[in-house]
């Protein structure tokens, strides 16, 4: 669905100068308690500024499939990305069912890679999750695999840490049902070597291209999204 996305643009500046650089895909959040969450009328400046071409993603954590919808369609969402937990009883979880419950819309599923787990077995949740979506109705188009968090975080605790994901852990942990792109930690100085380790074309990150939550650093921006963009263009 895309190779460069950068996530949790909170002004409409920010999404023009985002796209610019060569980004193909804009984050915007929606998930409560993160310190990039968009309400009002600055989601929709954000949205409304993303040019032609550029692919739009809504990220939420927890929300019902119709709140979901109804705010796809009013700022023209491209695609969602549910950064839920896969289950459990605490904090925000996206069922597997709720890729169903968004038909129409392309899903993005941010998964975890569990460590304590070995090889392919720290992706197992995440397969799981995959089948039991095919079976309610729906796969996911993508996943992300992002930092591993506390089964008990919060939704602002979700993403956007600056945590890194182990890429030789995620190259043993083998391929999924669904094409991947790897998050969590990614910055300017590390995409490249992320990208060679785990051969995935795909990245995502936040944090890493920030000069303070939220806000965006054109320089950091543009370094990443060249170093990106070199080093996919290896992997051809």
């Amino acid at each position: 669905m895309f190779h460069v996305k950068i996530c949790g643009v909170t002004t409409g500046a920010d999404a023009r100068m985002v796209a610019e650089a060569g980004a193909d895909c804009i984050g915007l959040n929606f998930v409560v308690g993160s310190p990039r969450r968009l309400v009002g009328d600055a989601a929709a400046e954000v949205a409304a500024a993303v040019p032609r071409g550029i692919l739009r993603v809504g990220v939420f954590a927890g929300t019902p499939a119709k709140e979901i919808l109804r705010m796809a369609a009013e700022l023209s969402l491209d695609a969602v990305q549910l950064h839920g937990h896969l289950g459990g009883d605490v904090g925000p979880v996206d069922p597997p069912e709720r890729c169903g419950q968004l038909a129409g819309l392309p899903v993005i599923r941010a998964v975890r890679l569990d460590t304590s787990r070995p090889a392919v077995e720290a992706l197992a949740a995440a397969r799981l999750w995959i089948e039991k979506a095919a079976a309610a109705g729906a796969m996911p188009a993508m996943v992300i695999v992002d930092a591993a968090v506390s089964p008990a975080a919060a939704a602002g605790g979700l993403g956007g840490t600056g945590a890194l994901v182990d890429w030789a852990s995620l190259v043993r942990a083998g391929t999924l049902q669904v094409p991947m792109a790897v998050a969590g930690g990614l910055t300017p100085g590390n995409v490249a070597e992320a990208i060679r380790i785990t051969g995935l074309r795909s990245v995502d990150t936040a944090s890493g291209v920030e000069s303070s939550p939220g806000r965006k650093d054109l320089e950091k921006v543009r370094a990443f999204v060249a170093a990106a963009r070199t080093a996919l263009s290896r992997l051809s």
